[in-house]
């Protein structure tokens, strides 16, 4: 069974997820993926700043800030738990 998708402000710190869907607004898209986050992307929940926005995630090797609004209509998958 796959593993259910969430909106990415829900991982976990620190855990490693694949971006499955970006449910941003058309003309917020172009941005995004200008900084190389496209479905398919692997990205990492490092932190939240202190009052819990902004977010940052690592894509593609660097560091990214995003608005909490934002972060949270990227929507991720998490590897599950691997089958013993």
């Amino acid at each position: 069974m796959a593993p259910a998708t969430q909106p990415l402000t829900s991982v976990t710190l620190g855990t490693t997820a694949t971006v499955t869907e970006i449910k941003l607004p058309p003309q917020d898209r172009p941005r995004l993926m200008e900084m190389g986050l496209l479905v398919g992307t692997t990205v990492e929940l490092v932190r939240f700043a202190p009052m819990g926005d902004p977010v940052e995630i690592k894509v593609r090797g660097y560091n990214l800030t995003l608005r909490k609004h934002e972060a949270e209509q990227i929507w991720v998958r998490t590897p599950g738990p691997s089958a013993g």
